[in-house]
């Protein structure tokens, strides 16, 4: 936050360039035609300007640009990362999941608008904080080739990627190739820890990096094919990935080495219908089948030789089908979600141990979404049965999913919205899985397979005010998850053993924040600044943890013709939860960008003035074990980046909306250690 100094200069660029543009002309570009945002029962409605999407090279750069409450959108690495404990992020194009590969090779002319849906209900599953939803016109004619090429000029990190998409008839077929490499060298760990014996003396250990070294290089390909018309849209894709090196983590400690690497190859099949039966019904169904291929190695060397090899095959079928009914009241969606997945994970070497699980889901909803005067209310039930089956266990868990919004305006800018929901967590595979890890010379990381899920329950409430110059939303959240899933060390003879367990365990929170955009001088400046304040309670038989802290964060855009400059900041997320008290790391950085007529040249800065930014750090509080960790990256300091797009369309008409889908699993349940 220190670091905002930017802001009053960039604010001083844009009055200079204000002065330099005749009085009306000025007039012209200021008038203030509608707002931007629409807010929604679940979200809002973005309406992205002419020079966002004229100044954004891809749909990372356009998002950033939108300072989506409670993400963190990073246009170089290509990531978007929740800054809370709520759950993931899923983006779409047209309502179907979207690749990384999708939003780089985005057509910015086909965009409508964009729907943020800060409060998903129960139409998208479990574990789902915030969705993204593009909005994009349907191209009937033409073609569309380019490339998005990225490469960071201060150390070896890039991300290149090549694409085409060409219209004949009610026919397109697409092609998409990319490639990913990384060698980071520059890390430096540090670990403090501090460990009780039976005896009651303390053992300290210093563990410090003395080199380092994160490195990747993998590439995708898919390809494309749909046929649509004015009522159906029929879309298949066939993806594949595959490392053409091993990802390898390499870390020298004073004495002994920690070494992993792996290499994985998915492809993946993607199958998707949508009918459209008159001007209110529609039906969506979507199949997606993935195979998965890992081989890993991993060596943790401390107080002698340990290492393990895995071996692993994941294969997967995920299926939906969602009805819609666009009444005049409401509208009616019902849905139902299938899956089945199983795992065969070989350990061998010092972790021996042969993991095989058998999992399916079986999901249905129901959904009614709609107003009563100037009520507005969105109601829905979940209701899922999960199966596992590994070894000697077998359980099967039905599970409810209660949910209901409601939003009324108190004044013409100003509304109110409250949510509640009951929802079940539903642990990772890897951590039921009975497999058990050696981290060091002092602990172990134990599955557990006996976790089931626990309940959730949610109160969110909202005061927003928004006008076409400026959105404000006071927010007041809170999350008591029941019988959760939480850390437990124990220790025997000498060693120390992580597990987690959710008997008689009680995690909540609360925060209040408040977020506000204010177009300074509309379609050229604009400012956005959260902040709030976070409680955390972490409750067993045996340990009673609390903790408060300030997560917030400020950016501004701005718009000088062919040039855009961009500046953002934020301190991190800094939670508890379990033992550890944790701080994602902060990140600044700034952007410029300047458009030529079919090539976007930008540079971006990240953690300027800083040669070693943190970019993780946690404590933990165990009454067995004491530990402080903190990790610097030097690759990350004083970070140049250079980003060419170069587009090239002909021939392009578009027509109602496209959908593209990318629903693929990517969960290969193998249990790794840090």
């Amino acid at each position: 936050m220190k670091r905002l100094f930017f802001m009053p200069l960039l604010a001083a660029m844009i009055a200079v360039h204000a002065q330099d543009i005749k009085e009306g002309e000025m007039l012209h570009e200021v008038t203030v035609k509608g707002s931007k945002v629409v807010q929604r029962v679940d979200g809002q409605t973005i309406y992205p300007t002419r020079q966002q999407l004229e100044s954004s090279p891809n749909g990372y750069s356009l998002l950033s640009k939108l300072t989506l409450p409670h993400l963190r959108i990073d246009p170089v690495m290509h990531t978007i990362t929740a800054l809370s404990n709520l759950g993931s992020v899923q983006v779409r194009i047209n309502d179907i999941v979207a690749s990384k590969e999708d939003l780089l090779s985005l057509d910015m002319k086909a965009i409508q608008q964009i729907d943020y849906i800060d409060n998903p209900g129960v139409r998208y599953g479990e574990g789902i904080a915030y969705v993204i939803n593009i909005i994009v016109k349907r191209p009937v004619s033409g073609y569309d080739i380019g490339a998005d090429l990225t490469n960071t000029l201060t150390a070896v990190n890039g991300d290149e990627t090549v694409y085409g998409k060409f219209n004949y008839g009610k026919s397109e077929f697409g092609v998409n190739y990319s490639l990913d490499y990384r060698n980071f060298k520059g890390s430096e760990y540090e670990e403090t820890a501090t460990y009780e014996l039976e005896s009651g003396t303390a053992y300290n250990v210093l563990r410090q990096q003395l080199e380092g070294q994160n490195k990747n290089l993998d590439q995708k390909i898919q390809l494309t094919y749909s046929l649509s018309d004015s009522n159906y849209v029929f879309q298949s894709k066939l993806s594949a990935r595959r490392d053409i090196q091993p990802n390898r983590l390499f870390s020298r400690f004073e004495g002994y080495e920690d070494l992993s690497s792996s290499r994985t190859s998915s492809p993946v099949l993607d199958l998707y219908f949508h009918h459209d039966f008159g001007a209110h019904q529609s039906l969506t169904a979507n199949a997606v089948g993935t195979y998965i291929k890992t081989d890993s190695h991993a060596e943790h060397n401390e107080g002698g030789s340990y290492a393990y090899d895995v071996t692993g095959k994941t294969y997967s079928l995920w299926t939906e089908a969602v009805y819609e009914n666009r009444l005049k009241p409401f509208t009616l969606s019902l849905g139902t979600q299938y899956g089945q997945k199983y795992i065969n994970n070989a350990y061998s070497g010092d972790a021996d141990a042969s993991n095989a699980m058998r999992s399916s889901m079986f999901y249905f909803f129901g959904q009614l979404k709609g107003r009563l005067g100037k009520l507005a209310y969105m109601g829905g039930l979940g209701v899922s049965s999960r199966y596992y089956r590994q070894g000697q266990w077998n359980d099967r868990f039905l599970l409810f999913r209660p949910k209901m919004t409601l939003a009324y305006p108190l004044a013409r800018s100003l509304k109110i919205k409250y949510d509640f929901e009951v929802s079940q967590h539903v642990s990772q595979i890897a951590l039921v899985s009975d497999v058990s890890i050696k981290q060091n010379a002092m602990e172990t990381l134990v599955g557990n397979p006996e976790i089931t899920p626990n309940r959730v329950t949610t109160h969110d409430l909202r005061l927003i005010y928004s006008t076409p110059r400026i959105m404000s939303e006071l927010q007041g959240y809170w999350r008591l998850n029941a019988n959760c899933n939480m850390e437990k060390y124990y220790r025997t003879d000498g060693h120390f053993y992580q597990t987690q367990t959710n008997a008689d365990n009680e995690c909540s929170f609360f925060y209040i924040q408040s977020e506000n955009r204010w177009e300074a001088i509309p379609e050229h400046l604009s400012l956005t600044l959260y902040g709030g304040i976070y409680r955390f309670f972490n409750f067993t038989d045996t340990y009673r943890h609390t903790y408060t802290a300030f997560n917030g964060g400020a950016s501004a855009e701005a718009y000088l013709g062919k040039w855009t400059l961009t500046a953002y900041a934020d301190n991190g997320w800094n939670f508890m939860e379990g033992e550890h008290r944790g701080h994602q790391a902060a990140a600044w950085y700034l952007t410029a960008s300047y458009q030529l007529k079919n090539i976007t040249l930008s540079l971006y800065a990240q953690h300027p003035l800083c040669s070693n930014p943190l970019s993780h750090q946690t404590e933990v509080l165990s009454r067995y074990i004491h530990k402080e960790v903190s990790q610097h990256s030097r690759d990350l300091g004083n970070m140049l980046t250079f980003n060419l797009t170069w587009h090239l369309s002909s021939g392009r008409k578009y027509r109602d909306i496209q959908r593209t889908m990318n629903h693929r699993d990517t969960e290969t349940g193998i249990l790794q250690g840090k």
